[in-house]
């Protein structure tokens, strides 16, 4: 009897924490293409926790940046692996984790190389309204009242622009494994200079102090984050030092940054050291 009571509080326990993605498309009202003037939308792809709640997390995917989302099974590609493996305790802490993508007239013709959804577009007004668009559907349609943005490595080129852009129209800003250092490409160059101070929300930085990554180095965001940073001790540097992996993504410490996280969006309070 005793047994067949914890699996059903098991049970119950994971419908509680359970999620339902969500398809959001919306038409911008411009085209795209000179002879076809195909419509543009805005896509994402919202979790919604079963618990209920007030509060998104907007997510900007690292490189390439372009979701190409077209349907909810697009989420689970279009997440870094320290955030896919941990979206489950988004879930549990009532915050809905919405994956964003750029609209269709920023997506490549090509896969081979990132031409499009760069600095231009995602520093520009035009960026702001299409996530105020996401944002008023997430309001209107499924209730939520506090929205969070945040960018990983290429994302945070979005994410530190609509903290900009979007000033007090969010609760915050989040900036993981932020792009500063030179570029072959001009990926980030729009952020030289960029003043923190200006920003209406409250920011948090996040950054594993070893990233090996040579345009996401840990010494410039030191510089600029002052008491608004998590700094990451150890982990396991494998993989591509740029990549999904290795310190620039956490591997090793994902569930500790995903928690501090998440603290840091309930209470404000910033965990200045994470890890060893």
């Amino acid at each position: 009897m005793r047994k067949a009571l914890l699996a059903v509080a098991a049970a119950l326990s994971c419908v509680a924490h359970a999620q339902t993605d969500v398809l959001i498309e919306i038409d911008r009202g411009r085209t795209e293409g000179f002879f076809t003037k195909s419509p543009v939308f805005q896509r994402a792809i919202l979790a919604k926790p079963a618990k209920p709640s007030d509060m998104a997390l907007l997510y900007f995917r690292g490189y390439p940046g372009i979701a190409r989302i077209q349907s909810v099974a697009d989420k689970q590609g279009n997440l870094q692996p320290f955030m896919r493996m941990n979206q489950r305790i988004f879930a549990e802490e009532g915050i809905a984790l919405v994956v964003m993508d750029c609209p269709t007239d920023q997506w490549n013709a090509t896969v081979s190389r990132v031409t499009s959804c760069l600095d231009s577009y995602r520093s520009s007004r035009e960026h702001a309204d299409d996530v105020r668009s996401v944002i008023a559907r997430l309001r209107d349609e499924h209730g939520y009242a506090k929205f969070f943005v945040m960018g990983h490595s290429f994302g945070t080129i979005s994410s530190r622009w609509l903290a900009k852009n979007l000033g007090s129209e969010i609760s915050g800003s989040i900036h993981s494994a932020s792009m500063n250092g030179p570029n072959p490409l001009g990926y980030a160059d729009s952020l030289s200079g960029f003043s923190y101070d200006t920003l209406a929300a409250p920011i948090l930085h996040v950054h594993n102090e070893n990233d090996a990554c040579p345009y996401t180095p840990y010494s410039i965001v030191k510089e600029y984050a002052g008491e608004n940073l998590v700094t990451v001790r150890g982990g396991v540097g494998t993989g591509d030092p740029c990549g999904a992996a290795h310190l620039h993504s956490y591997q090793g410490r994902e569930e500790l940054v995903v928690r501090s996280i998440i603290s840091w969006i309930k209470t404000k309070k910033v965990d200045r050291l994470i890890g060893d």
